[in-house]
C-alpha cells in the first residue's frame, strides 16, 4: 500500500479527544469503561480458581498460583509494550497526524507480535526449572507445568489483544477497548465449567479455556483498530527500522517497570511457599481478589497515560497538571469505598473460596488491614503512567523496581518473623513509601516540562 492510498483510506474517530473538555470527565470516563472489560477477565479469574477449588484439592489451588506468577510476567511485559505504543500513537494524534498514527500502529503491532514470539520459543523449556525456583514441589509442580505447557504459546496472541486494546484507548474509543476485553472475559465464563467441571479436564480445561479467550481477544482487537477505525497501516522496511528505536526507548523501560510488580509477586510467592500449601492457597486468593476488587485503580494508570500523550502532543501543560490531579481524587474516593467492602464482606470472601486455617487467616488480614495500602498504590500506577507518556520512562522503571526490591523483601523479610500475616504487612508498608515518592516527583516533572520545551525549541 502506498503511502498516498494510505492517507486516503476513511479513519473514523482517530483525532485527539482529550485535548479540550473537562479532564476528571475524561479519566472518569476512560476508567470506567475500561473497568468494565478488565473486571470480566478478572472475574473469569476467580471464577476459575473457584471451579478449581471445588475439586477439592488445595495442591491444584497452589498450582493455579505458581502457573499465575509466571503468567504475570508476560502479562506484565505486554502492558509494558502497549505503553510504548500507546505513547506514540497518542503523541501523533495529538500533533494531528493522523498518517503517521496509523503506520504507528501497524509498526508496534508488528514489534509486539515478533517479541512474543521470541518469548514464548525462549519460555518454554524453562518451565520446570522455573516452577522449581518459584517453590512447586510434587504434584503442584507437574499440575502447573500441565497448564503451562498448553497456555505458553498462546502468549503472541496475548501481545496482539492487549495491545490491540491499548491502541483502542489511546485513539480514544475507550467502550470498544471495553469491549475486546469483555469479549473475552465472556467466553472464558462460558468455556470454564465447560471444561473444568463437565468435561472434567480440571487444570488442564482452564489451559485451553485460556488459549481460546486469547484467541477472541486478539480477533476482536484487531477488528476494532483494523477493520472499525482503519487505524492500522502496512509499514514499509524502512518504516519498521525507523520507528523501533523510539519504541524500545519507551518499551524498554516499561517492560522493566510492569514486571518489578510480578517479581515481587513472586518474591512473595516463595515467601508463603515457607508457610506450607495454606499461605500459598491464601496468597493466590489475594492475587485474584486484588484485581477484580480494585480494578479501577489498574484501569486507571492504563485510562490517564493516552490522556496525557495527546495533550503533551498538543502543549497543553496545564491539562497535564489537572489529569493527574483529577486521576488521584478519583483513586482516593474508589480505593476508601473498596477497602470498606472488603472488610465488610471478609468473612462471605473467605467462605466463597472455602479458604481454611492459614489461608482463611491471610484473607482476612487483607481485607480488614492491607487493603486500605492500595491508595498509595494507586498513586505508584497513575505516577508511572505520567512517566511513561511524558518522555522519562526511566523514572517509572526506577520507582517501579524500587518498590520490587527495597520496597517489599526487606519490609517482607522483617515481617515473616511474625508469621504469613507479617510478611503480607511488609509487602503494604513497603508499597506507602513508594507511592508517596513516585507522586511527589510526578508533579515536578510536570511542572519542569514548559521550561524543556523552550530548552528543545532554541537548540
Amino acid at each position: 500500500m502506498t503511502e498516498q492510498a494510505a492517507e486516503s483510506q476513511p479513519v473514523h474517530r482517530a483525532k485527539a479527544v482529550f485535548v479540550t473538555g473537562s479532564t476528571l470527565r475524561h479519566v472518569i470516563t476512560m476508567t470506567l469503561a475500561g473497568a468494565i472489560g478488565l473486571v470480566s477477565v478478572f472475574a473469569v479469574d476467580v471464577l476459575n480458581l473457584f471451579y478449581i477449588s471445588t475439586l477439592g484439592d488445595q495442591a491444584l489451588t497452589a498450582a493455579v498460583g505458581y502457573a499465575s506468577t509466571i503468567m504475570f510476567f508476560t502479562v506484565s511485559t505486554n502492558v509494558g509494550f502497549t505503553i510504548s505504543a500507546t505513547a506514540l500513537v497518542s503523541r501523533a494524534l495529538g500533533t494531528g497526524n493522523l498518517h503517521d498514527a496509523r503506520i504507528k500502529v501497524g509498526s508496534t503491532l508488528v514489534y509486539v507480535l515478533s517479541l512474543n514470539g521470541f518469548i514464548a520459543i525462549t519460555l518454554y523449556p524453562m518451565l520446570p526449572t522455573i516452577l522449581t525456583l518459584l517453590g512447586a514441589t510434587g504434584k503442584t509442580h507437574e499440575v502447573a507445568l500441565d497448564f503451562m505447557q498448553i497456555v505458553t504459546f498462546s502468549i503472541p496472541l496475548l501481545g496482539v489483544g492487549i495491545c490491540s486494546s491499548g491502541l483502542l484507548r489511546a485513539i480514544g474509543d475507550a467502550k470498544r477497548a471495553m469491549f475486546v476485553t469483555l469479549s473475552a472475559g465472556i467466553t472464558a465464563a462460558i468455556l470454564d465449567p465447560i471444561f473444568i467441571i463437565y468435561l472434567d479436564l480440571g487444570i488442564r480445561g482452564a489451559a485451553i479455556t485460556t488459549f481460546i479467550t486469547r484467541i477472541v481477544l486478539t480477533l476482536i482487537g484487531l477488528y476494532g483498530a483494523g477493520y472499525v477505525h482503519k487505524m492500522i497501516a502496512v509499514p514499509s522496511r524502512s518504516q519498521l527500522l525507523k520507528l523501533i528505536k523510539p519504541f524500545l526507548i519507551i518499551g524498554v523501560p516499561a517492560v522493566l517497570t510492569q514486571i518489578a510488580t510480578p517479581f515481587s509477586n513472586a518474591y512473595m510467592t516463595a515467601m508463603m511457599s515457607e508457610f506450607g500449601d495454606g499461605a500459598v492457597a491464601g496468597w493466590v486468593i489475594i492475587g485474584r481478589l486484588v484485581p477484580l476488587a480494585f480494578v479501577a485503580i489498574f484501569t486507571l494508570s492504563a485510562a490517564v497515560g493516552p490522556i496525557l500523550g495527546q495533550n503533551l502532543g498538543a502543549k497543553r501543560y496545564d491539562r497535564l497538571n489537572s489529569t493527574m490531579w483529577d486521576s488521584l481524587k478519583f483513586a482516593f474516593v474508589y480505593t476508601l469505598f473498596t477497602w470498606l467492602l472488603l472488610a465488610i464482606f471478609a468473612d462471605q470472601i473467605i467462605f466463597i473460596f472455602d479458604a481454611t486455617n492459614e489461608a482463611a487467616a491471610l484473607v482476612k488480614f487483607f481485607s480488614l488491614v492491607i487493603g486500605g495500602t492500595y491508595l498509595f498504590q494507586a498513586g505508584l500506577f497513575v505516577a508511572n503512567a505520567a512517566f511513561n507518556n511524558l518522555g522519562y520512562p526511566i523514572l517509572s522503571t526506577f520507582f517501579n523496581w524500587g518498590r520490587a526490591t527495597l520496597g517489599t523483601i526487606p519490609f517482607v523479610w522483617v515481617g515473616s518473623h511474625w508469621g504469613a500475616n507479617g510478611a503480607l504487612a511488609g509487602f503494604g508498608i513497603g508499597g506507602i513509601l513508594f507511592g508517596i515518592a513516585a507522586i511527589l516527583v510526578c508533579f515536578q516533572v510536570i511542572r519542569q516540562l514548559p521550561k524543556k520545551d523552550q530548552i528543545d525549541q532554541k537548540l
